[in-house]
C-alpha cells in the first residue's frame, strides 16, 4: 500500500491528533526510512535497505530550525509543539542531545510557550545522554505496542535484542514522567494472526502501564496506509474502553480513532 516519507529537516507546521499544531523535525534521511524498527503498520513504509546514512549535522539543522521559527512568528503562525519523528527513529541520531539543547534554546526565543515532543520506541533508552534528553522535553513519548514479546516483535520487527521487560526497565528511568504511546491493530502478517485488543493481551498491558505509572497514555489505531496489508484498524468504541480501563488506574488517557 502506499507510504510517505518526510521531504524535509523541519516541515509544517502541521495538524496532529495527538499534537495539536505541530512543526515537525525529521533527523533522518529524507528519500528513505532509516530506523532499527520495522514496524508493519508504520506511515513510512519498509525500513531501506544498505543505503549510505547521510544525516543532517547539528549546524544544519540549528540555521534551518531557526529561519523556520523565525518565519513563523513573523508571520503570527501557531506552534504548539516542535515534535522530533521524521523517517525512523530520532534518537538514532548521534548529536541527538546537543539537538535537543539547541531546541530548546530556539524554543524559548521564538515560541515560549510550545512543547518539544519526541516520538521515540525507547530503544536507545541504554544510552544516559538519550534518557537525560528525553527528560528535558515537555512529552517524551515512548512506545510499546504489547506486553507481549512475541507480539511486539510481530508488530515492531526490531533490528536488535529487543525485550519488553528492558523497556519496562527503561521506562522506570523517567519516574513517570513520559507519555506512553500504544498502537492497537488486528490483522494478518505473513500467515500470523495479530491482535493485541484480545482480553490476555490488554490485561498484560495495563499491569505495565500500572507498574510504569506514566502522566499520560495515548492509544491509536491505524489512520493511514500501511506498508503491510490485511491490517485492520482498531474501532473508537473499544479504543474508549480501552482508555476507560487506564482512567481506572488513575492515569490520564488519550485516544486517537
Amino acid at each position: 500500500m502506499a507510504t510517505f516519507l518526510f521531504n524535509e529537516l523541519v516541515f509544517g507546521p502541521i495538524y496532529s491528533r495527538r499534537l495539536g499544531q505541530s512543526l515537525g523535525i525529521n533527523l533522518l534521511p529524507t528519500d528513505y526510512k532509516y530506523c532499527n524498527f520495522n514496524c508493519i503498520y508504520c506511515e513510512c513504509g519498509w525500513t531501506g535497505g544498505n543505503n549510505k546514512i547521510i544525516l543532517p549535522t547539528e549546524q544544519q539543522f540549528s540555521e534551518i530550525l531557526e529561519q523556520k521559527l523565525a518565519s513563523l512568528k513573523e508571520t503570527g503562525k501557531k506552534v504548539d509543539t516542535i515534535t522530533f519523528a521524521g523517517n525512523g527513529e530520532p534518537t538514532i541520531h548521534p548529536k541527538f542531545d546537543a539537538i535537543i539543547d539547541k531546541t530548546i534554546d530556539l524554543r524559548n526565543k521564538y515560541f515560549p510557550n510550545s512543547k518539544i515532543a519526541v516520538l521515540s520506541n525507547a530503544t536507545m533508552l541504554h544510552k544516559e545522554k538519550v534518557v537525560a534528553s528525553l527528560k528535558k522535553t515537555e512529552l517524551p513519548i515512548l512506545k510499546l505496542d504489547s506486553a507481549s514479546n512475541k507480539t511486539a516483535k510481530l508488530l515492531n520487527d526490531p533490528k536488535q535484542n529487543y525485550s519488553v521487560e528492558k523497556v519496562i526497565k527503561n521506562f522506570r528511568k523517567f519516574e513517570g514522567n513520559f507519555v506512553m504511546q500504544t498502537m492497537f491493530l488486528k490483522g494478518v502478517f505473513e500467515n500470523q494472526h495479530i491482535d493485541n485488543t484480545t482480553d490476555s493481551e490488554i490485561n498484560a498491558w495495563l499491569k505495565i502501564v500500572e507498574k510504569t505509572k506514566p502522566k499520560l497514555v495515548m492509544i491509536y489505531t491505524i489512520a493511514r496506509d500501511t506498508p503491510a496489508e490485511n491490517l485492520e484498524k482498531i474501532s473508537l468504541s473499544k479504543l474508549e474502553n480501552i482508555a476507560k480501563q487506564v482512567n481506572n488506574l488513575g492515569i490520564e488517557t488519550q485516544v486517537s480513532g
